[in-house]
């Protein structure tokens, strides 16, 4: 049985005892793992009181009013933050304090409860965290763990995130009982981000999936005679939508006309979707995407360049690994995985044994450069 140490921040100490009360005889417990998780509450009053405790002894999981004594909850959550302290957050807070909230959320707390609560609505909570909290651990131990155990997970993580994330719950929560107003316009917001977490919800399940038969497929490859630049062209009608509406057009320059390479289609088509489709999501309105192919007899060459945001020169080896986004005022609203570059990279050189490099200008664009070799597939 794992014991999480819970640190209930509040200055109302009713609500902390209340909270200590419910969470002392209540686990969470997953279908997948044999043990439960029980809680250890400890509480404070202050922000001050809690800064000293998580920079001392740590926490697994924090409840965090906003509204505190001296510096306020927002303030403790951007110490954590700026520490980079491996723990989750959930604010609690009163409804006069819900615009905070929904800030806070977006500004790394994985959730919030609005008072008063009930204690099944803690508990739905404390699930949700507790959930949260173990596969993000786990994310970051994947590089230690046996292949088998590591495939299991991801597996078992795809699954989990196809459930609603529980921050769409706390929105939805808030449009049943028209917390922020009786017409449809005062959650146009709440609506717009849970769509978008929907759909980062979406693209992380599938770059999972795809991950995960990388790893186990590399012995059971589909090998068949493919017109690279016939694929190119249907990744670029697969992302001609999102073009479409940031006026982004997408040129492909293949030399000589049709290019051909025997490879696994599937794969070939992960490389071509995720390369072009990142060039149109970091890219500038009105811009370009140029996709040159050439044939250098002894292998493939690929280039794509986007006319985009760009990147500075100390995030580029950051690109590749599992589960990391480059984060910024212009990367913000962007959505993604953090997944698909690590997969194209495990494509090109672990499956392919080929190449893969990023040239980058700030404020002027990226282009990524593959060369895959004829003939050369990992065994």
């Amino acid at each position: 049985m794992a014991k999480l140490r819970v640190l209930i921040v509040d200055d109302e100490p009713g609500i902390c005892s209340g909270i200590s009360r419910i969470l002392s005889n209540y686990s969470v417990t997953f279908p997948f793992l044999e043990e439960e998780f029980t809680f250890e509450t400890q509480e404070v009053g202050s922000g001050e009181e809690a800064i000293e405790i998580i920079n001392n002894n740590g926490a697994d999981i924090i409840l965090l009013d906003n509204k505190l004594p001296g510096i306020y909850g927002i303030d403790v959550l951007e110490h954590i933050n700026k520490k980079q302290i491996d723990c989750s957050v959930m604010m609690i807070t009163s409804y006069a304090s819900l615009d905070l909230a929904i800030k806070a959320t977006n500004n790394g707390a994985y959730n919030f409860v609005p008072k008063p609560f009930t204690p099944q609505e803690l508990k739905t909570s404390m699930e949700s965290i507790t959930k949260h909290l173990y596969l993000r651990r786990m994310t970051k131990n994947l590089k230690d763990e046996d292949k088998q155990i590591r495939n299991q997970f991801l597996s078992v993580l795809s699954h989990e995130l196809k459930l609603p994330l529980s921050a769409i719950e706390g929105y939805l929560r808030i449009m049943k009982e028209r917390l922020a107003g009786d017409t449809m316009d005062s959650y146009d917001e709440m609506v717009n981000r849970s769509l978008e977490r929907i759909k980062g919800m979406r693209m992380l399940i599938t770059d999972l999936l795809d991950l995960t038969k990388i790893e186990s497929d590399k012995k059971n490859k589909d090998i068949k005679r493919l017109n690279i630049t016939e694929i190119a062209a249907s990744s670029r009608e697969i992302v001609s939508p999102m073009a479409t509406q940031k006026n982004i057009q997408i040129f492909i320059d293949s030399e000589p006309e049709q290019i051909f390479f025997n490879g696994d289609p599937e794969k070939i088509e992960i490389i071509f979707n995720n390369l072009i489709s990142n060039a149109v999501k970091y890219n500038k309105d009105n811009g370009e995407v140029r996709c040159t192919l050439r044939d250098n007899m002894d292998s493939i060459k690929v280039t794509i360049a986007d006319t985009g945001i760009g990147m500075s020169e100390e995030d580029i080896p950051k690109l590749f690994q599992e589960f990391v986004r480059l984060k910024n005022d212009k990367t913000r609203k962007i959505s993604g995985s953090g997944l698909g570059l690590s997969i194209t990279r495990k494509i090109v050189e672990d499956i392919y044994n080929g190449k893969i490099s990023v040239t980058s200008v700030p404020d002027e664009g990226t282009t990524f450069s593959i060369e895959l070799p004829k003939g050369n597939l990992q065994e």
